[in-house]
């Protein structure tokens, strides 16, 4: 197994040192894990910096590399907020930097936030959706270094009335933009421990995305706390294979390797 979305101290919202996560990894037989904390330029809640000493992050990480070494392997990954006005300084951001792995996600949309509803007041649900979709697909055209986009609906756990439309028509534009760049999606099984019917993204999307030729799918349990990683991932892995897929990805230096799902379950 192998969990490619969590977070520790360097994320804001995150009070778990990396350390006590690997031990919760290696407990778990995990052969692989990848911290993303959260990089998020001018997040729109200012109770809330998404932002960390990059050097400090990339010398720990390098630390627990050799500490662990042998025991567990833990990769250096990052999970970046899109949105249009700050893509300049992602990319300044990556000339500097080298990650093994990196996360895009909208978290906030039309500079409001998702978490407190402040995005959606004013809107029916499915201008919400329309607007939140197209956004990022507009800020993906635009923005390209990155190797996954993370939790792709999450726009949908933030609104108690759910959609009727699936919206599979711009999500199409979205996988016609990545897909031919090498860039993938993950399955996101926070989705169902937030009380979700599916992880993120649900199953159609996940069906839509083979479809159209994705093949690149990382593995990721947004895992805050020790006791959450790898949530529900025979489940997830299930799922996958109920969509067509064969393999699931890790990441060394940018480049995806695979890994077979009926050599994990």
């Amino acid at each position: 197994m192998f969990d490619y979305h969590m977070h520790s101290t360097f994320s804001a919202d995150c009070d778990t040192p990396m350390e006590k996560t690997i031990e919760k990894a290696i407990d778990l037989g995990l052969q692989e894990i990848c911290f993303t904390d959260h990089i998020d330029y001018d997040y729109p809640d200012k109770d809330w910096i998404f932002e960390f000493d990059l050097k400090e992050y990339d010398r720990k990480i390098k630390e627990l590399q050799e500490k662990y070494e042998g025991r567990m392997r833990v990769k250096k990954g990052v999970e970046i907020g899109l949105q249009p006005h700050v893509l300049h300084q992602y990319e300044s951001m990556m000339k500097e930097e080298v990650f093994d792995f990196v996360i895009v996600s909208v978290h906030a949309t039309e500079r409001k936030d998702l978490h407190s509803g402040a995005f959606f007041e004013g809107k029916t649900v499915d201008e919400a959706y329309e607007i939140y979709y197209q956004e990022l697909l507009d800020c993906i055209k635009e923005y390209k270094q990155f190797s996954i986009l993370g939790h792709l609906d999450l726009v949908k756990r933030y609104t108690t009335e759910k959609s009727k439309r699936n919206f599979h028509e711009i999500i199409r534009e979205i996988f016609a933009e990545i897909i031919p760049a090498g860039k993938g999606i993950e399955i996101n099984t926070s989705g169902t421990r937030y009380g979700l019917d599916s992880g993120m993204p649900s199953l159609d999307i996940l069906k839509l995305y083979k479809e159209c030729g994705g093949e690149i799918i990382t593995l990721g349990s947004d895992s805050h706390v020790p006791d959450t990683l790898a949530f529900a991932f025979p489940e997830a892995l299930l799922n996958l294979k109920e969509a067509g897929f064969e393999y699931v990805a890790t990441y060394t230096a940018g480049r995806p390797e695979f890994h077979r799902i009926d050599q994990i379950i």
